[in-house]
């Protein structure tokens, strides 16, 4: 056993408190305290259903798309500068997009982006799915047909029906969305 001047040598665990085992610290609790202290706030994208920072960035990329709408390509450049956002990250999400055939491209001196349709034409539900996937809290309650494949449970299962709900609730807000309704109007 320790003498008790070494037991309070050991090194600590962060965030209980606990001396831990071995007089070594965990790499794990070093880069979880590394981690919470630049994450955003628990109260920002950590509940039951979150999106991600693509779902995040790429309703902020599309809204600055509205609001030059009809003004011709925009510069990623500009619109990284005016949201504070990673261009290169952009880039990225500008690709799933155009591939869900929302954005157009222009290429030249004056190219850049721009919506395919008017902003009230775009549903956010839309965008959502073309950057972030199927709309589903759980693999079993996917819009995918073929869902099931991923559960066996699916048919037979009494709690599917929650999910299920959850996920048409979530779909019915974002189509009941439009983009141009998320531009200030001037």
């Amino acid at each position: 056993p320790a003498s008790p001047a070494a037991h309070s040598r050991r090194p600590t665990d962060r965030q209980s408190g606990r001396r831990l085992r071995g007089g070594r610290a965990r790499p794990e609790a070093a880069l979880l305290s590394q981690r919470s202290s630049s994450q955003r706030p628990a109260y920002q994208g950590s509940g039951a259903f979150a999106f991600s920072s693509k779902g995040e960035y790429g309703v902020r990329l599309m809204v600055q798309l509205a609001r030059r709408f009809g003004a011709g390509p925009a510069s990623l450049t500009e619109i990284a500068q005016a949201e504070d956002l990673p261009r290169a990250y952009l880039e990225q999400l500008v690709m799933s997009l155009r591939d869900a055939g929302l954005v157009t491209s222009t290429r030249g001196a004056r190219g850049g982006y721009e919506l395919s349709r008017p902003p009230a034409a775009i549903r956010m539900s839309e965008v959502l799915r073309a950057l972030e996937g199927p709309i589903a809290p759980m693999a079993c309650a996917s819009e995918d047909p073929d869902h099931q494949a991923t559960c066996g449970r699916t048919a037979g299962c009494t709690v599917n029906v929650l999910w299920v709900r959850i996920r048409e609730a979530i779909a019915g807000t974002l189509d009941a969305i439009s983009l141009a309704d998320l531009v200030p109007r001037s």
